[in-house]
């Protein structure tokens, strides 16, 4: 049996072919293209096949649709802008970079970095920056624009590899997506869904927005130290030092006129804060909405990108006042503008990705693998054991998960099959959607079809211009691996043990 540096050494070697065949594949843009390609070829056939499946919620039958078809030409035809300006990410990035971009061209982000690197313990910035992108999801998928880059900037900072921080930073966004210390979007959403499915077999059951609370909160820490070690023991070793020419903040302390923008920056923001607070706290605050009264349903949650422009605007503003770094408004503007310019190639590669999800989504191609994955899953004969059938469910979400990203999309197509399945067998809802959970965040970080995985490589090549798909592959398979394995085995002890989901939400249905 090999020793532990022999076994690291192989590990390094597997990463790096991974590398060398993932950067085989073209540029992005030309990789969507040619996928929205591929898809169109593939509905032709299948279609011609008779491929089809009945959908569990509803029991029609969902045939695959043909776009190699005449018909199929005018619907892309017509709809090439329409896809394009309803990418999901494309609003949201541009549009939270415009505010971002004040905060970051007035000097504020560097001036920001410098604080919390100096003050912060150098051993404790890996687990910071994917404690921050854990807990990030709480304001929806601003933290791909937020908290990745700047993960990046703060290794940059104390003189780390740059790549190393995003790779963190990205984990804990995307690796861990289900995991958080506060409720967030996607938990009433993902519990709607569910409680919809287990109408069917318990008619007026309840499945809470906190169905899954404790085993997310016990998540989050295991994710930080799994990360962690993922960070120093694998990803930075394998990087080595960093020798690309991107421009670095001095470790230098802050100037007077620096602190004063910090504090009209706090200043700034606390005063934008008190607004919210009235909008949302009193019942009657002017963010809520009058149907649904609730902090979850309000238009602050509803309009979270709007909310963070607005805050790095009145934050960047602020510094730019308080230590002189503005001088009129074309200053700002300017800002805008340039930050704008580096998102060229985000935008050549959005236009082709929102081209091939649009695609994808109308062949019906994405119904069709789930549902014959979770017949794949019924044929196993695993009812017995809950331990085998939570596993199974976690990787077939996570194979799922490599070709259909959107979360909602994945449980509304898999919750009416697995959720009723496993009621009748005494397991609850909640255990069914915890499992699912895990699955849907694990191999977030290892697919190119991943929504936001272009913006991504678009940070990293400011620091390494070279990287390509396989290299991003190869830097965040580690983090998936790892945390599929440990996060799994949480699973497995959480069930053995018997512990409750959520509050209220236990493992098995009374009998």
């Amino acid at each position: 049996m090999p020793d532990a540096p022999a076994r690291a050494t192989l590990f390094q070697r597997f990463l790096n072919l991974v590398e060398r065949i993932g950067n085989l594949l073209p540029n992005p843009s030309t990789l969507f293209a040619g996928l929205a390609g591929l898809i169109v070829l593939l509905s032709g056939w299948l279609s011609a096949q008779g491929v089809s499946v009945v959908h569990p919620a509803n029991g029609q039958t969902i045939a695959i649709v043909n776009l190699l078809s005449l018909e199929g030409l005018h619907r892309m035809i017509a709809n090439v802008v329409p896809n394009f300006v309803a990418f999901p990410p494309l609003g949201t990035v541009l549009a939270t970079l415009i505010g971002i971009a004040v905060a970051e061209r007035t000097g504020l982000i560097a001036a920001l970095l410098r604080m919390i690197v100096l003050a912060a313990p150098r051993r404790l910035l890996a687990p910071i920056v994917i404690f921050g992108g854990i807990m990030s999801h709480s304001g929806g998928d601003v933290g791909y624009v937020l908290m990745i880059p700047l993960g990046a900037a703060i290794f940059h900072t104390v003189g780390r590899h740059p790549v190393a921080g995003l790779a963190a930073a990205f984990a804990g966004v995307s690796g861990g997506f289900s995991a958080n210390l506060l409720l967030s979007t996607i938990d009433p959403l993902l519990a709607g869904i569910t409680q919809a499915a287990a109408s069917g077999v318990k008619p007026g059951v309840v499945v809470h927005p906190t169905a899954n609370y404790y085993f997310l909160v016990a998540a989050t820490f295991l994710l930080v130290a799994v990360g962690t070690w993922v960070t120093e023991k694998i990803i930075e070793p394998r990087l080595g030092a960093y020798t690309g020419d991107a421009p670095r903040e001095e470790l230098k302390q802050l100037t007077v006129l620096e602190k004063r923008g910090l504090w009209f920056a706090f200043v700034g923001v606390l005063a934008l804060t008190a607004v919210v607070l009235i909008g949302v706290l009193p019942g009657d605050g002017f963010l809520l909405d009058p149907k649904n009264p609730t902090f979850l349903a309000s238009y602050f949650m509803r309009g979270m990108i709007f909310i963070i422009f607005l805050y790095g605007l009145v934050a960047g503003l602020g510094y730019g006042l308080g230590a002189r770094t503005i001088k009129n408004d074309n200053d700002v503007v300017r800002g805008m503008d340039a930050s704008m310019a580096t998102m060229a190639s985000y935008i050549v590669m959005a236009f082709f990705a929102a081209q091939f999800l649009a695609y994808f989504n109308w062949t019906n191609l994405g119904t069709v693998l789930a549902v014959k994955g979770a017949q794949g899953i019924k044929s196993l004969g695993l009812q017995d054991s809950p331990v085998l059938l939570m596993v199974a469910l976690v990787g077939l979400t996570a194979v799922i998960n490599l070709i259909i990203g959107s979360a909602s999309a994945k449980w509304t197509l898999m919750a009416p099959i697995f959720v009723p399945m496993f009621m009748l067998l005494g397991y609850t809802p909640e255990l069914v959607q915890g499992a699912y959970r895990v699955g849907d965040s694990c191999t977030n970080i290892v697919t190119p079809l991943m929504q936001y995985f272009p913006l991504i490589l678009g940070f990293a090549s400011r620091y390494v211009k070279e990287t390509g798909i396989g290299t991003m592959i190869a830097t965040m398979l580690p983090y998936s691996i790892a945390f599929i394995l440990s996060w799994t085995l949480m699973l497995i002890a959480w069930i053995v043990i018997g512990l409750p989901m959520g509050p209220g939400a236990g493992l098995y249905l009374a009998k």
